[in-house]
């Protein structure tokens, strides 16, 4: 896949793009974990979130959040990184301008800034959120969550509480228009380490739930 280059708020922000096969292919963002703490866009749920959509027949990018690697500019708790990403967004729309549909896909802390970016880009028509960090950051923004998606959490993570995570499913669930799905991951830690295959299974099952496929 392409490494790409392209402009943030702060500079040049470091990814990898993966062009669709055809025209008019929906889009997908992948959001890596927190840049403080080892996250960076090889994450290896992150990568295998990336190939999901690629399967699918999708464009899709990854980035390094500011900071992170080649990406220029330095860490800023979370609001240069939604800059960053609403960056990334835009790039990825300018060459894939007629794109049908755009989902958003982030893990523990890209999981926080997906779900801040869903509230602000209304064409974003679908989300994964892997591990969101409940019990760290407010998700109270999400009044109302805009659109539907995924929440998926292991039962043996020591970094987001699981409690957490099925409290903010619960409540995003008592909502009306959209519908939120919430699996958890029996045995999984935070980095699903030994439970790879199971996460990516049940990312692709939902996906297959929504009808998520490439162009014909």
């Amino acid at each position: 896949m392409p490494e790409v280059i392209f402009p943030g708020p702060e500079g040049r922000l470091e990814g990898r793009y993966q062009p669709a096969k055809v025209k008019n292919a929906p889009i997908a963002l992948i959001l890596h974990p927190h840049p403080q703490f080892g996250g960076t866009m090889n994450n290896k749920v992150v990568y295998h979130m990336f190939h999901a959509f690629v399967r699918r027949g999708f464009a899709v990018l990854r980035f390094n959040f500011r900071g992170v690697s080649r990406s220029q500019g330095e860490y800023d708790n979370g609001v240069g990184e939604l800059s960053d990403a609403a960056s990334a967004l835009d790039w990825l729309q300018t060459y894939n301008p007629d794109a049908p549909s755009c989902w958003i896909a982030g893990f523990s802390f890209g999981a926080w800034i997906g779900m801040q970016l869903l509230m602000r880009r209304p064409e974003i028509q679908g989300f994964i959120s892997i591990a969101p960090p409940a019990n760290m950051y407010d998700f109270n923004f999400l009044a109302p969550c805009p659109s539907s998606g995924i929440i998926v959490q292991g039962t043996a993570d020591n970094v987001v509480e699981p409690e957490s995570t099925e409290k903010l499913a619960e409540k995003l669930q008592a909502q009306r228009a959209i519908t939120v799905d919430y699996e958890r991951i029996d045995g999984a830690s935070h980095f699903f380490e030994d439970h790879m295959e199971q996460l990516v299974g049940t990312v692709n099952a939902y996906l297959d739930k929504r009808g998520v496929t490439g162009p014909a």
